[in-house]
Formats: C-alpha cells, sequence, structure tokens
C-alpha cells in the first residue's frame, strides 16, 4: 500500500534538497522524558563534540543516543561523502513508541498499570555551511 504521491519521502521531509544524511532508532526501551534530558543537551552541536559529550553522560539514554549520532554520521560519510569534521546536529527529536502494558497485583484482587514506555529517536546531520533547519 505504497502510495508516494499522498506522503513525501523520510528524506525529503527531514532534509529537502539540502546535503546531510539521518538515523532513526525505533524501539528504544526507554522512557521518551528521560531520553529528551539528553537529546536537548547534544541539539545544535558538532558531531564530534556531541559524541564525546554523550560518552561520559551519566545518564542511561546517553548510550541509545550516541549510538543514533554515531550512525547518522557514518551514513552521511558513507553515503553524501561528507566529512564527519564539518557536521552537525541540525535536529533530533524522540518520539513516543509502543507501550508495553503490564499488571501489578493489588490489595483486594484488584491490578494497577505499569506502562513500560518506549521511544523513537530521529537523528540529522548537515555540514556546517548549510542553512535553513
Amino acid at each position: 500500500m505504497s502510495n508516494n504521491e499522498s506522503r513525501p519521502s523520510r528524506r525529503a521531509a527531514l532534509l529537502g534538497e539540502r546535503p546531510g544524511s539521518y538515523a532513526i532508532a525505533r524501539h528504544v526501551r526507554m522512557s521518551p522524558t528521560k531520553v529528551r534530558r539528553v537529546v536537548d543537551v547534544v541539539r545544535g552541536m558538532g558531531v564530534n563534540e556531541a559524541l564525546a559529550v554523550l560518552k561520559f553522560a551519566p545518564q542511561a539514554a546517553s548510550e541509545p543516543v550516541y549510538k543514533v549520532v554515531a550512525s547518522a554520521a557514518a551514513n552521511a560519510e558513507h553515503t553524501e561523502s561528507l566529512r564527519v569534521d564539518d557536521l552537525f546536529i541540525s535536529q533530533v527529536f524522540v518520539d513516543e513508541g509502543v507501550t508495553l502494558r503490564r499488571i501489578r497485583p493489588r490489595a483486594k484482587g484488584s491490578a494497577s498499570r505499569i506502562l513500560k514506555r518506549g521511544s523513537h529517536i530521529t537523528v540529522v546531520v548537515e555540514p556546517k555551511g548549510t542553512k535553513g533547519a
């Protein structure tokens, strides 16, 4: 049921005609609010600087964000032939993924719901000279 006339490709939606690349990590088993705390720190940084910050960040969410930033940089280097030193993080956002619902038994035969949240992390990198985003 692919209908390209109704919706642009993901690359066109994220970058348009600008040079750059992106990476998406889907179904990361971490709450989006916890991941957004880490993502807000590296937004707008250069790729090398962001990787250094994420490597030593104490939050658990810094590991998947590190992997996505490194993947986006590698994608740009491989597909677009861009240098990693010239790249910066132009867009990064975290969307809510699937929520696993579990139950916890409570008193008098009742139960309360445990929500195990997941998230989708998207990172877009571009060369420093481009305008937009």
